[in-house]
């Protein structure tokens, strides 16, 4: 992005007259689907947040909660059900009408003065949280002879200055030996992604261990009452499924500027974000010896609330770079600034070779006890060709259909969802690495990338207020490259103009099927037990079955990892792929 362009918004978002700002709640599966269960409940789509839109600020999720809590309706709330909200309070009590987080018994009288900071300053013109983080965890592999575990240390820090300007900072140090089939995955020789799940620079330590430092911030300031602007280095996410087939919290964190419009029944989402393409890596670790090529992305979304309980979506994005031979930093096409446009126009008008993708998404949540969901995905597309059934290359689309049902057979605080995706050949590739749908080596959207098919079902159950049971079964299908010169369609990094089966034939343009290429079953199974014991302290039980049947049989492997864990102040590391 060029320099007097940013600087003249961030002027502008801090010269205009600015509102009450907070910081957002991290991205957490636990945490948001608690927000959730009670939007579902309440049998609305809630007017404090977006859920397509993530992640929600503490401010909006506070006045959600209150809004439960303070409504003479409140029958439908059970003991545990008034746990949880108590819980969302608390962690927003800065902005909750309805916090109840004052500590008995200080430690030393400045720490923990309330349950949910280990320090706090609370002024009219100053709000300071800080807080530690601490992930330490220790298992078995039945494919390793050395232990898996985790050790992340670290410290999280947020607040607000005259209540006007939010800022939010996470730094952590980690090492960690992941189960067998996820550190092959890391270091996959054909997929050669030698990329971490959500993080960035890394190196191997000793016994197939890894290092790497964690770091998100950002800043948020309201350039009027009803439209936000952030600056940072952090994730989004956009959608209500488990996963995300337009953008998600898969890859690496990017440096991001995000505009968010709240007015009337609509919420606007722009992100503008500079980004990596193929960064230097090997199966020993990320390298720092010279720049990653960038790339951009620049990305809206639009949601609108229809009736109180439906709510639909379209978005647009395009990734783009000026060339795809140097490593020198590109100019930002100013052109992709504006926020209210269409892409393709732009491309159009100027012949750009750019890759741009749009779609749409829904919710609706019903009798409050379900919510369909579902999102579409259209990268390239002709209508003859898909009327057809031919198998078209470039038909690139991808599609998911999802239900949430609350409260199962009217057993409180069981809950289940189910969800399909459906991701085409070569959906998200273009024709250089520098304009596809990834960033830091992974796909921006789901960790499969293309060319399969995907079922997940997921029960959570919380029989107590303190304990909970989370199963994740998933089933997906989908097509491997041969080695590092075939191209079938699933690994979004590669040119999608070159299309081969890795012995020198160009693959035909028509017949195109997902699942082309090495049919891959793979069968992922989950079961965690949960202890809340304090305020973001948690005790994990878990356990792991993984089952990949491959045709070609050297690839095939069964794995089972189980860990006990302590969390503190972080969500659980999930290797769902």
């Amino acid at each position: 992005m060029k320099k007097g362009s940013l600087v003249f918004i961030v002027i502008l978002g801090f010269t205009c007259n600015v509102f009450s700002q907070s910081a957002n709640a991290p991205l957490n599966k636990f945490y948001y689907h608690l927000l959730d269960r009670y939007e579902i409940k309440s049998g609305k789509v809630s007017e404090s947040f977006h859920s397509s839109s993530k992640p929600y600020d503490r401010k909006a999720i506070a006045a959600f909660v209150d809004s439960i809590r303070l409504s003479e309706d409140t029958v439908f709330l059970n003991p545990t059900d008034r746990y949880n909200l108590q819980y969302l309070a608390n962690d927003n009590w800065e902005w909750s009408q309805t916090a109840k987080n004052n500590s008995k018994k200080p430690f030393l009288k400045k720490l923990y003065r309330n349950q949910s900071d280990l320090y706090h300053v609370n002024t009219e013109h100053f709000d300071l949280h800080v807080n530690p983080v601490l992930y330490l965890s220790g298992g078995f592999d039945k494919d390793e002879d050395s232990t898996p575990y985790t050790n992340t240390r670290g410290v999280q820090i947020r607040g607000s200055v005259d209540k006007k300007v939010g800022f939010y900072t996470f730094l952590g140090e980690n090492q960690t030996r992941f189960p067998a089939y996820a550190r092959d995955w890391v270091v996959d020789p054909i997929a050669e992604r030698y990329s971490i799940p959500g993080e960035g620079f890394w190196k191997s330590i000793e016994g197939n261990a890894y290092d790497f430092f964690s770091a998100r911030g950002y800043i948020n300031v309201n350039a009027t009452k009803h439209i936000q602007v952030q600056l940072g280095f952090d994730k989004n996410s956009i959608g209500n499924g488990h996963r995300s087939l337009i953008l998600s919290d898969f890859a690496n964190s990017y440096a991001f500027m995000k505009i968010t419009t709240r007015v009337w029944k609509l919420n606007y989402t722009n992100i503008f974000a500079e980004m990596k393409a193929n960064h230097r890596a090997s199966p020993g670790g990320s390298r720092s010896d010279r720049q990653y090529p960038n790339k951009f992305m620049a990305f809206h979304h639009l949601s609108l609330n229809i009736t109180k309980n439906f709510n639909v979506g379209i978005f647009e994005a395009v990734s783009f770079a000026e060339n795809d031979t140097t490593r020198a930093t590109v100019p930002f096409n100013l052109n992709y600034l504006n926020p209210i446009i269409f892409f393709r126009a732009i491309e159009q008008n100027e012949g750009s070779p750019h890759n741009a993708i749009l779609g749409a998404d829904f919710k609706w949540n019903l009798w409050e006890k379900f919510s369909l969901y579902g999102q579409i995905v259209l990268d390239e597309f002709k209508l003859d060709n898909v009327t057809a059934g031919n198998g078209w290359w470039a038909n690139k689309f991808a599609y998911q259909f999802g239900v949430k049902y609350i409260d199962v057979f009217n057993i409180p605080n069981l809950d289940v969802q189910l969800e399909t995706n459906i991701v085409r050949p070569y959906t998200y590739s273009h024709f250089t690495q520098r304009t596809n749908f990834s960033h830091y080596n992974l796909p921006l959207a789901h960790p499969l990338g293309a060319n399969f098919n995907e079922y997940i079902g997921i029960m959570r159950f919380q029989p107590m207020k303190k304990l909970w049971f989370t199963g994740t079964l998933m089933y997906s299908e989908y097509g491997e490259d041969i080695n590092t010169t075939s191209n079938y369609g699933g690994n979004v990094r590669l040119n999608s103009n070159s299309r081969f089966d890795g012995q020198g034939n160009r693959l035909d343009d028509f017949g195109n099927e997902i699942g082309q290429g090495v049919n891959t079953q793979l069968l992922y199974g989950d079961f965690t037990v949960s202890f809340h014991w304090k305020h973001n302290l948690f005790f994990d039980l878990q356990g792991v079955l993984r089952r990949l049947d491959s045709d070609i049989d050297d690839r095939d492997k069964n794995s089972i990892f189980g860990s006990f864990s302590l969390r503190w102040n972080i969500p659980q590391r999930a290797l769902e792929f």
